[in-house]
């Protein structure tokens, strides 16, 4: 039975978004990890996710019962009282803001909190099913992970962590177009207004061309403002290249689902080959880069 609680918190989308939180702690710790933060903030993280997905599964459990890849969830199946999903929600909550909030920083607290009233209280609620722009305000949502894990850290938002917020932003777009597209006789039946159903496939691979070259370039800046080193530009610029390839190339050469899906892992391999580059190739910024940049990191163990 616990098991289906498990299942209930969508542990997939809870593992992308902690590896994403990952990554920008790691990359504003440059080195000097403080691991208790580090759990404090895996902990947080993982439980806030973790209640926005029950709470979006409840509110969405008309729509699921429609949908091929959603009608075998829990609270279709009614294998959870109804009830019971709702306060394992909350104290899902209760647990990851406090660990936030008293554990690691106040804004990583704001951020884990900005990305649940998003997530729930706009996405879910309202523009998921009124608004094409649904994606993009769930795009917001997304983009808060790997900040608290920055924030946890650095205690201040600044350039490094404006970078990750835009990058997760930018990337989140093509990301759910190519969902839409891989799963888009299930949206159109749930009546979900996704831009592939609302403008046409030759519309939205202009737009996720579009994106997938302005997060190319944003990825970049973190190597353009002295975060990270020349590997991660390198990596970053070689997997955003085949990415941009296959969208431009691969619509006219694949079935256009075929086209969806290997678009849709190609965006999860971009953004986890982001994730690992931040983390591993950093750049040791000394006291007076710290100033430039704004980062005022605080060492705990005094190393700064």
């Amino acid at each position: 039975m616990f098991n289906h609680y498990i299942q209930l918190c969508k542990p997939g989308i809870i593992r992308g978004n902690l590896i994403a939180a990952a990554g920008g702690f790691f990359l504003a710790s440059q080195g000097q990890i403080d691991w208790i933060i580090f759990l404090a903030m895996c902990i947080g993280t993982t439980c806030v996710v973790a209640s926005g997905c029950v709470f979006n599964n409840y509110i969405d459990r008309d729509i699921d019962k429609i949908m091929k890849r959603t009608c075998q969830r829990e609270l279709v199946q009614k294998v959870i009282p109804v009830t019971n999903a709702l306060i394992w929600a909350s104290v899902l909550g209760i647990i990851g803001f406090s660990s936030l909030f008293f554990a690691t920083s106040f804004l990583a607290f704001v951020f884990a909190l900005l990305g649940f009233v998003v997530y729930v209280g706009l996405y879910s609620l309202y523009y998921k099913r009124h608004s094409v722009h649904g994606t993009l305000i769930g795009s917001l949502s997304g983009a808060c992970p790997p900040v608290i894990g920055y924030c946890a850290v650095s205690q201040q938002f600044d350039i490094g962590a404006l970078i990750l917020f835009i990058t997760f932003c930018i990337w989140q777009i093509p990301h759910s177009y190519a969902i839409a597209i891989y799963r888009f006789d299930d949206y159109k039946s749930a009546n979900i207004p996704v831009l592939p159903i609302q403008a046409g496939m030759k519309r939205t691979q202009t737009y996720m061309i579009a994106y997938i070259i302005a997060f190319g370039i944003a990825s970049l800046a973190l190597t353009y403002s002295g975060y990270t080193g020349s590997w991660y530009a390198l990596g970053m610029g070689l997997v955003s290249l085949y990415w941009l390839y296959i969208a431009k190339v691969g619509y006219q050469k694949m079935p256009v689902e075929q086209w969806g899906k290997q678009l849709m892992l190609l965006s999860i391999v971009c953004i986890m080959a982001f994730c690992v580059l931040i983390s591993v190739d950093f750049v040791n910024l000394d006291v007076e880069t710290f100033k430039q940049v704004g980062l005022n990191y605080i060492s705990h163990k005094g190393n700064v």
